[in-house]
């Protein structure tokens, strides 16, 4: 058997293990821990929900401005398409709803869709560049399997609609689609899935090398899209399973690509220097932020966590709802856009 290799992780053996993994992990154990306590069918408690979206999947998102609109040099650099990108965002989303709310959401949920498939398929492809000399073969194969293990779930979900969960609003994906379409498609998934891992199998036999962080991610992808959207129909395991192993290692991405990237001026600087705690605190405040006025503009759901934020809620009609919703989806949707441009340039994310 050959010598043992290094092992390419991205951050480091305990951080990737963190991040990917052990976020996947705390996703299933909450909703074990729902289950124990036969909550797993009860609608998302307030503390529940403020964890979950409000401190992860929400806060996340605003992770994105650290590299861009907080950040003078970069801001300066692509000063065209952080103007543009908000200003054409709004007036999409804006000619959206004032055509259709349903039509406005449910756009944004397939958008959003598309960045959570695309974001692991990123990862697997910085996993990628860690080994050069890796094969075409190996390289097809491990894209094949992470849109399986997100596709075929989506697919699944569409065709078994209505669920208890829903994207963002209920009614937000088209369909129902045909079941039998999807159950025609379960042993291609099922074969892209056992030929990743076969293959990764004989690599350890053949090479005496598994790369464990890809091998990982792929199988925590397929755990969670499977048992979160095809297994439970439970708001609280979907909401667990999909935002923790999306949003913490994105979080994790932003802050050690900033800090490889060097000295920062501006408020991108002042969040570096004062490290990835007060990082957090910050991206959960503009959250919470967020969140109330969305609470106070539009949903009234959450009164009791945001009844005194800006003085209550407000009576809206359809005409300001039209141009207050896409303004208010704006971190949601500069973010899915942006997200696949600042990542291309060759980040450096490695380290101890």
């Amino acid at each position: 058997m050959p010598a043992p290799r290094p092992q390419p992780w991205l951050f480091s053996r305990n951080l990737d293990l963190a991040a990917f993994t052990g976020s996947t992990l705390a996703g299933f154990l909450l909703v074990a821990g729902a289950a124990a306590a036969g909550w797993l069918q009860a609608p998302v408690s307030t503390p529940v929900w403020l964890l979950l979206v409000v401190g992860v999947d929400v806060a996340h998102v605003h992770a994105t401005w650290l590299r861009t609109y907080f950040d003078p040099g970069e801001l300066k650099a692509h000063a065209w398409r952080y103007a543009l990108v908000p200003l054409l965002a709004w007036g999409a989303g804006a000619a959206l709803h004032a055509r259709s709310g349903p039509l406005f959401w449910r756009v944004l949920a397939y958008l959003a869709v598309f960045h959570f498939v695309r974001q692991q398929l990123g990862w697997v492809a910085l996993y990628q560049r860690k080994e050069a000399d890796l094969r075409r073969f190996d390289r097809v194969l491990d894209r094949a399997a992470v849109y399986s293990a997100t596709l075929w779930p989506l697919l699944w979900w569409h065709a078994h609609l209505p669920r208890q969960f829903s994207w963002f609003v209920a009614g937000d994906f088209a369909g129902p689609v045909s079941t039998a379409f999807a159950r025609a498609l379960l042993p291609v998934h099922i074969f892209l899935l056992t030929a990743f891992f076969a293959r990764q199998l004989f690599r350890l036999l053949k090479e005496g090398f598994l790369p464990a962080g890809k091998t990982l991610l792929v199988a925590t992808t397929a755990l969670s899209w499977h048992v979160g959207i095809v297994v439970l129909d439970s708001d609280l395991a979907f909401t667990a399973l999909n935002v923790l192993p999306h949003g913490i290692p994105y979080a994790v991405l932003v802050w050690r690509a900033s800090v490889a990237a060097g000295p920062r001026r501006g408020l991108a600087g002042r969040l570096l220097r004062a490290g990835p705690v007060v990082f957090a605190l910050f991206l959960v405040g503009l959250a919470f932020l967020e969140e109330g006025l969305w609470d106070a503009g539009i949903w009234h759901d959450h009164e009791a966590v945001f009844g005194a934020l800006l003085g209550g809620g407000w009576d809206l009609g359809a005409a300001a709802q039209a141009v207050l919703v896409p303004l208010l989806a704006l971190p949601q949707a500069v973010h899915y856009l942006l997200d696949g441009m600042i990542w291309k340039r060759g980040t450096a994310v490695a380290g101890p």
